[in-house]
């Protein structure tokens, strides 16, 4: 409670200052500078940031920590076994005001700067990693057009917000750290003191399930404290109106593999007689869910009520199933909610991946000798991962297998009928924070002066990020504010990041920095 009391405080705390910027003047202020700041992400985006390749990630720590020194920062980096983070401190301005008796009030922004793998053959561009503005063709298509054109042909009437950047983590999430250094270039050159202490964590792993993140957070506990956590991580809501999000579901993962004989073998010798093991994998699988998309293990669900106040939220959130149905290229959809919202307070159990044998010209008459199924669990606050996994065990041994954590040996293969191996990593804890606390109304008031109207608010996304470990060492709370377009292609080829978007998280950001 204590911190609730300490953000409470801010409900109050208003100097006449913060006041007078109103969302035309906000816009106003963002209009005068986000055209300085496109070369800022241009430079950002034209860094390789893949943390599974060696080296690529100190040349973006290197830039970031030049760009928040130039704005008056300390920088630091957190060690870790392999990559480490990015900390940028800054302190409130005196002059900014606080309650008398009180200090000024700490925000702790959670960012990431790796990105995705890419194959640059699939890409509509000669190189991912070379940023490209286009804008939309009558028949659908991006056209390349001047970068030069955001200096002088932004808002024309043609619909220039509607122009696209695109290039690898323009969304994901680059974009938004470059919308933070333009509000705060802003700022200085307003002369608008900053009213609260800024810690800027930037992590260099996210995209790899950020392995180390919550030794980090334990470590560095002191130097991470704050009294509310805000997250800058993806989409906005279908609509694209303003949102936030104030819970995302986590995940932990699975790889499966049936065994059948030692090698691949003839299907005219020995079909009828050597059990195929992707037919028993895909047996395996179905019986996992229903006709309807619920699963099937018992248990699965245990603990999950969705009450009338909930239930309400939820369906005020404006999707519109026909649009989705349209924008995913379905005819119907499963039936684990009410709606989409209700769908995604609900673990899930989703096959990734399939592979056995080989399709197409490489297909042969075999018998496979194994089939690999990949698996993603998606986890709700009620949902233990631990008790998940033991009960898809249970299901799997109640189909009469053997379960390995490896291959199996010689003896093992003929001493058991049905054997398949089972791992599971890659964990990352879901988390969902109380609607209408102090920092939540505190939150909506700057959405409010960003853009006059409320914003969308979510329950929960179905996406994960890594932050519970500063939840839960810190004791604080921590919103989502997404700011990109949610159709930005993240971790797929073509990422992009549409320019309206991009303009209006720096109103966001300088919205939330002067509330």
């Amino acid at each position: 409670m204590k911190h609730y009391l300490f953000i409470f405080a801010w409900l109050i705390a208003l100097p006449s200052f913060a006041q007078s910027l109103t969302t035309a003047q906000l816009q106003a202020i963002t209009q005068r500078y986000v055209k300085a700041s496109y070369a800022d992400l241009e430079a950002l985006l034209r860094i390789p940031n893949d943390a599974h390749i060696a080296g690529q990630m100190q040349p973006n720590i290197d830039w970031l920590q030049r760009a928040f020194e130039q704005r008056g920062f300390r920088v630091s980096t957190l060690k870790t076994p392999s990559n480490p983070l990015v900390l940028a401190e800054k302190s409130a301005n005196p002059k900014a005001g606080t309650l008398p008796g009180s200090s000024p009030k700490t925000l702790l922004l959670y960012m990431h700067f790796d990105g995705q793998p890419v194959v640059a053959s699939q890409w509509q561009q000669p190189d991912p990693y070379q940023p490209v503005l286009k804008q939309r063709a009558p028949d659908g298509s991006w056209t390349p057009i001047d970068w030069a054109s955001l200096q002088t042909d932004y808002n024309r009437i043609d619909g220039s917000p509607d122009w696209r950047i695109f290039g690898r983590s323009s969304s994901d999430d680059k974009g938004p750290i470059a919308m933070l250094l333009a509000a705060l270039t802003a700022m200085e050159r307003e002369k608008i003191p900053q009213r609260y202490n800024l810690k800027v964590i930037l992590d260099s792993e996210e995209e790899i399930s950020s392995p180390h993140l919550a030794q980090t957070v334990q470590a560095n506990k002191e130097k991470l404290q704050a009294d509310v956590l805000l997250v800058m991580d993806g989409g906005r809501h279908l609509s694209n109106l303003p949102t936030l999000v104030y819970g995302c579901r986590g995940i932990t993962t699975v790889t499966l593999t049936t065994y059948g004989p030692r090698g691949p073998q003839h299907s005219g010798h020995y079909g009828n007689y050597a059990p195929n093991p992707a037919l028993r994998m895909v047996q395996l699988l179905a019986g996992m869910k229903d006709d309807d998309g619920r699963v099937t293990i018992p248990g699965y669900y245990d603990g999950i009520s969705i009450d009338n106040k909930a239930a309400q939220l939820l369906a005020s959130v404006p999707d519109d199933s026909a649009q989705i149905a349209e924008t995913l290229g379905i005819a119907s959809t499963d039936r684990v909610g009410r709606n989409y919202q209700e769908a995604l307070q609900y673990p899930s159990l989703n096959i990734r991946g399939l592979q056995s044998a080989y399709v197409g010209n490489q297909s042969g008459t075999v018998i496979p000798d194994r089939a690999v199924a990949e698996l993603d669990l998606r986890l709700v606050p009620e949902s233990d991962p631990a008790r998940l996994l033991s009960l898809l065990r249970q299901y799997i041994e109640s189909k009469g297998y053997h379960i390995l954590d490896r291959a199996p040996t010689e003896a093992e293969r003929t001493q058991y009928p049905k054997l398949i191996s089972m791992q599971a990593s890659g964990e990352m804890l879901p988390f969902r924070t109380e609607i209408g606390i102090p920092a939540d109304v505190w939150l909506t008031r700057a959405m409010v002066r960003a853009f006059g109207r409320e914003p969308v608010k979510i329950r929960m996304t179905g996406g994960s990020v890594p932050i519970v470990p500063f939840i839960r060492t810190l004791g604080i709370p921590a919103i989502h504010v997404p700011m990109v377009n949610l159709d930005n292609n993240q971790h797929a080829p073509n990422e992009n990041l549409r320019l309206g978007n991009y303009v209006e998280g720096v109103t966001t950001w300088l919205a939330i920095l002067t509330n």
